[in-house]
């Protein structure tokens, strides 16, 4: 149900910002923000929301593929270019949607072995005649924006040992374009590489944290300052983390890139660096000079980052009035719950409020720019916590939308938190493997959750706190409307539940678009968040929306299908739990009269199959021990859900039985994006995990045919989402 919380007054949030020069997308789409300021604002007026109600579909194009769409579109000169799955590109005819040309990747997908949250791309950059697109694999592809044939194309990733990956778009900033990379949750060292717009050489490299002293000097100034935050003992095998695999923006006024960082690596502090610190660059918005690399100046959002609370999350660079001065700003709602408004001249911290509940700090000194930690609440080396907010994060990738008309921030903000502890000991580093050392439970069934713990764990766990408060208010996901310089909500409409979240589009014209994993494309009164019209697409949108004028008229385009963190657990209230997860791009115009055809219905579920004998000498022992196997690495793909977009290993085959050691071990199925283990798993590993799946067959198929006998459904609400525990 849809919940306005309404009637703070906009005029004065409005009367703050400065007048400047105009901000928004005019009838073109450049980048996958609209704008310079990325503000997903457009100053189109056509579709207004006493006209709205009259929009339609005009077009809309297949992909051809059913993983998660991240990306917003860019519509330069009449085409209309989508990022899609893995680092795919497709050029439309912006008016008609006939398709110019698509490009593919030759990409080697051993690679998504270490893509944490699905092989999703978030948008491409479109300059000087040319596409540039990275994909999942880390090579950057600059495509002829006519034909789409590769001009250039260059490995960018550092270190092909490790398990660094490209999910990102990147960003074209005066001569070069600049790319991030991914991968914190497994064993890199976070950096961005600038690339020359013509050959695609490499110019510079910037890395995130400090290298291991014994390897030699750091690469940079600002490195030897950072290596004294950090732990002399410091887990530089597994590489620190901090990978910046979203928001790159450069910013024309200042000259300079801001460059958002991602999470420490491993998540616990006290693994990461053992004696503490800050842990720098990690969980910052860094400046840096497109030319050379060098660092001009740092704000560090969560200094010594124990909770994988990245600063990845997209900014809007735009100006505000404060204290009688006009302000160039950077907008920044990271993973942490904190709204920042950070001066995009030198990084001095403005603002900083609460966007949702926050219990591992109690603030922020706007003095000294630091959080007033909270570690009774939130440090899980002294047992388990339940932080707010979650890992999911307040804000992630979404797109959030600022309009210099209303003065108004709209974005998906999730307000829950999680569970997380330490897992015993020091981990010998995995290579290209799940790092994390330490165990996450996200859910707003944290009351059922707890109960499938050991009996100890639960036990302290309900003696906290914040479990009283999880179970009492398990949380809410909205689409907010917010006062940037407050923090205040101005309006918030209710998700379909916890998973659900999408990016934002707002105009001049005053609508207010998002999508929702139903598959619906919603339009609202963007001063009071009133839905105007829903368009049921049949498709789940996560995506945020962009808007173009071709001729005299406005259409609105957006690219559908789930997927992104969590991919493996498809709500029932999803589109693609009831949908084949049909990746498209839809766009829509007043009047438009083109056939909405939603995908196909998947089939009705069926009992799963009885799995073979379990292989002689297979004990208790062998199948807990495959069960720990598989939840380190293996559940982070396979939920094992009803409904899920990755296999669901319950309900394996004869022929995948047979072939089991083959495709885990020897890559039978890489081509199809299962990549090979045998450097981390052994033979006997393998024959663990395929026995604790085959008792899990076992007993699924029993417990199905059971409820087939009661008349009861086969599937069920999934309840955890678990890191690796």
């Amino acid at each position: 149900m849809k919940r306005l919380i309404g009637a703070l007054a906009i005029a004065a949030i409005a009367t703050q910002l400065a007048a400047g020069q105009p901000e928004g997308a005019s009838t073109e789409w450049t980048n996958p923000g609209g704008d310079a300021g990325k503000t997903h604002y457009s100053r189109l007026t056509q579709i207004t929301p006493a006209n709205a109600p009259r929009l339609g579909l005009a077009w809309m194009a297949e992909l051809g593929t059913t993983r998660g769409m991240e990306a917003t579109p860019v519509m330069v000169g009449g085409v209309l270019y989508t990022a899609g799955v893995a680092g795919r590109a497709y050029a439309h005819d912006a008016a008609t949607g006939r398709l110019l040309w698509a490009f593919e990747p030759q990409v080697d997908m051993q690679l998504n072995r270490t893509a944490c949250c699905d092989m999703v791309n978030r948008g491409l950059a479109v300059a000087n005649g040319k596409v540039f697109i990275a994909a999942l694999d880390g090579w950057m592809y600059a495509l002829d924006a006519k034909t789409g044939k590769v001009a250039w194309k260059t490995d960018f990733i550092e270190n092909r040992a490790k398990g660094d990956n490209s999910t990102g778009a990147p960003e074209v900033a005066g001569d070069v374009v600049i790319i991030g990379m991914a991968g914190a949750e497994y064993d890199v060292r976070g950096y961005v590489t600038a690339l020359d717009l013509k050959t695609g050489k490499i110019r510079w490299r910037w890395h995130v944290v400090p290298r291991d002293p014994a390897l030699g000097p750091q690469e940079r100034p600002e490195l030897d300052a950072a290596l004294k935050t950090w732990d002399p003992k410091s887990r530089w095998d597994i590489g620190g983390g901090g990978a910046p695999w979203d928001a790159i923006h450069y910013d024309p006024e200042t000259g300079l890139v801001l460059i958002g960082t991602g999470n420490g690596g491993p998540y616990a502090t006290s693994k990461r660096s053992p004696s503490g610190g800050d842990n720098l660059y990690i969980g910052s918005v860094v400046a840096l000079d497109p030319k050379t690399g060098a660092m001009k100046w740092h704000y560090q959002e969560t200094p010594g980052d124990n909770w994988d609370f990245t600063s990845t999350q997209p900014m809007v660079l735009t100006h505000v009035k404060l204290d009688g001065e006009d302000r160039p700003v950077v907008l920044h709602a990271p993973k942490n719950g904190f709204m920042y408004v950070i001066d995009r001249r030198d990084g001095k911290l403005l603002r900083a409020n609460a966007i949702a509940r926050v219990n591992w700090a109690s603030g922020v000194d706007l003095k000294t720019g630091r959080p007033n930690l909270t570690p009774e609440n939130a440090d899980y080396t002294t047992g388990p916590k339940i932080v707010f907010p979650g890992t999911p994060g307040a804000r992630n990738w979404h797109g959030a939308a600022y309009s210099p008309k209303t003065g108004l921030y709209y974005g998906a903000v999730l307000d829950i938190g999680n569970l997380i502890f330490m897992t015993p000991g020091q981990k010998p580093l995995k290579a290209r493997g799940l790092n994390n050392d330490a165990a996450l439970i996200f859910t707003t069934d944290v009351g059922d959750a707890v109960d499938t713990l050991p009996p100890p764990l639960a036990a302290q766990v309900k003696a906290l706190p914040a479990f009283a408060e999880a179970v009492k208010n398990p949380g809410t996901a909205q689409m907010r409307a917010l006062d940037p310089l407050t923090g205040k909500t101005v309006w918030a409409a209710d998700m379909k539940g916890w998973q659900d979240r999408s990016g934002a589009l707002v105009t001049e014209g005053g609508i207010m678009v998002h999508g929702n994993v139903a598959g619906q494309l919603v339009v609202r009164n963007a001063a009071n968040g009133r839905i105007i019209k829903t368009i049921d697409t049949g498709t789940s949108i996560l995506a945020a929306p962009m808007t173009y004028m071709i001729g005299k008229t406005q259409y609105i385009a957006v690219a559908a299908g789930w997927g992104g963190g969590g991919f493996p657990f498809v709500p029932r209230y999803a589109a693609a739990y009831n949908r084949v997860n049909a990746n498209r791009l839809l766009v829509f115009k007043l009047e438009g009269k083109a056939r909405m055809t939603p995908p196909p219905r998947l089939p009705a579920l069926t009992v799963a199959p009885e799995p073979p004998a379990q292989a002689p000498g297979v004990t208790p022992e062998t199948i807990a021990r495959g069960q720990g196997l598989f939840f380190a690495n293996c559940a982070i793909c396979h939920a094992n859900r009803h409904r899920s977009i990755t296999p669901d290993l319950r309900r394996m085959q004869p022929g995948t039985h047979d072939a089991f050691r083959q495709i885990l071990l020897d890559g039978l199925l890489v081509p199809g994006g299962m990549p090979r283990w045998n450097d981390i798993l052994t033979p006997a590993d393998a024959d663990a995990i395929h026995a604790y799946l085959i008792d899990l067959q076992a007993k699924t198929r029993v417990e199905e045919l059971a409820k087939v006998k009661a008349k009861k459904p086969l599937d069920g609400p999934a309840l955890t989402i678990l890191s690796n525990y």
